[in-house]
């Protein structure tokens, strides 16, 4: 009995952290809706056809390597500006929770909720167990918990909804930078 319960745990394991397989170059993405920071319904069909939409998701708000990354896209917001790209970031954090880390960070684009890990796994994004933090923002302490924790993996996606760009290796410092560069050489005749 006990070995199967142990056998029966692993498969549970398994099952839970198995993903769909991850989106390729040239793949459609399944349409998405999430919860944006300000409590608001997103929806990525609203961007088919007017914008290049990137998306990369990120483990926790509020985290080193997840501040550093959010941080490098504020920075260059007018670049993904002037080259039509809606820049969003999803993390299994609470609509709150993104919320405080917009303010705390001055963070000038979208973050998306998915507590369930629902969004990561469309796009076969790998999602584990959730957490709390704890972070102090001016002075006052704030409890954050996130339903899952996504692993960092970037994409862009083209205006007709298909992937241009997939990154599941990506270096917070320099996620920004890396799509960025490919944009540039892409548009180059």
């Amino acid at each position: 009995m006990k070995k199967h319960l142990i056998h029966l745990s692993v498969l549970i394991a398994f099952l839970y952290s198995t993903n769909l397989a991850a989106l390729e170059i040239g793949d459609k993405v399944p349409s998405f809706k999430a919860t944006d920071d300000q409590g608001k319904p997103w929806d990525s069909e609203s961007f088919l056809g007017k914008k290049l939409l990137l998306v990369y998701f990120y483990p926790a708000a509020m985290t080193g390597g997840c501040t550093k990354q959010a941080c490098s896209f504020r920075d260059d917001k007018a670049k993904w500006k002037k080259m039509d790209v809606e820049v969003v970031g999803i993390s299994g954090d609470q609509p709150e929770n993104l919320a405080l880390f917009k303010e705390a960070e001055n963070l000038n684009f979208t973050l998306l909720a998915d507590p369930n890990g629902k969004v990561a796994k469309s796009f076969g994004v790998p999602v584990g167990k959730g957490g709390t933090i704890d972070r102090f923002v001016k002075g006052e302490k704030f409890t954050l918990n996130r339903g899952v924790t996504t692993k960092r993996w970037t994409f862009l996606l083209s205006k007709a909804g298909k992937v241009l760009y997939a990154n599941e290796k990506v270096k917070a410092t320099e996620d920004s930078s890396s799509v960025l560069d490919f944009l540039l050489k892409k548009r180059k005749p």
